[in-house]
C-alpha cells in the first residue's frame, strides 16, 4: 500500500498530466499555425519526455502499490472500478504509442508528422485521462487512504500505542 504522503505524489502526478495535456493542445495549435519551429520542438520534447517517463512510472506505481490491496479485498463494485482503471492504463499506453512518433518527429525538427492524426487524437487522449483521473481521485484514492489509515491504526493498537485524541481507526 502507498504511504500516506505517497498520495500527495500521486495527486501531483495527476496535476502534471493535466498540465502536459494542455501543452499538447498548445503544441498542436502551434503546429497548425506555424509548423515546426524551435518552440514546437521544445514543447514536443518536453511532452514526450513526460509521457515516456513520469506518466508511465505513475501508472506502474498505481499498479504496484494502490490497486493490489483494493483488488484483494474490495467489493465487487470497487474491483470493477480498479479493473477499469487497469484497462485505461492499457488504452492510454496504446494511445501514447500512436502519438509518440509524431512528437518525436517534431522534437527533432522534422516535418514528418501527421497534424490530422494529432488533432483527432488529442480529445480522445485528453478525455480518457480526465475520466481516469476523476475516478481515481473520487473513489480509488479515498478508499485506499481509508484502508491505509485503518491498517496504521490497527498496527498502533497491536503495539499498544494509543490513538491521538479525537481520531478514530477508520
Amino acid at each position: 500500500m502507498v504511504p500516506a504522503d505517497g498520495f500527495e505524489v500521486l495527486d501531483e502526478a495527476h496535476r502534471a498530466v493535466m498540465a502536459h495535456l494542455g501543452l499538447l493542445a498548445e503544441l498542436i495549435e502551434r503546429l497548425d499555425r506555424h509548423g515546426v519551429d524551435d518552440r514546437a520542438s521544445e514543447l514536443a520534447h518536453d511532452i514526450a519526455a513526460f509521457f515516456n517517463g513520469h506518466a508511465r512510472d505513475h501508472h506502474a506505481e498505481e499498479e504496484r502499490r494502490v490497486f493490489p490491496g483494493l483488488l484483494a479485498d474490495g467489493s465487487e463494485e470497487l474491483v470493477q472500478h480498479v479493473r477499469r482503471l487497469q484497462q485505461d492504463h492499457g488504452w492510454l499506453e496504446e494511445d501514447w504509442l500512436e502519438l509518440a512518433p509524431q512528437l518525436d518527429a517534431v522534437a527533432n525538427g522534422y516535418n514528418g508528422y501527421d497534424l490530422a492524426l494529432l488533432q483527432h487524437a488529442l480529445p480522445v487522449f485528453t478525455e480518457l485521462y480526465r475520466e481516469h483521473i476523476a475516478l481515481e481521485e473520487s473513489l480509488i484514492y479515498p478508499e485506499a487512504k481509508r484502508r491505509l489509515a485503518a491498517e496504521q491504526a490497527a498496527a498502533r493498537q497491536r503495539r499498544g500505542e494509543t490513538l491521538p485524541t479525537g481520531t478514530s481507526p477508520a
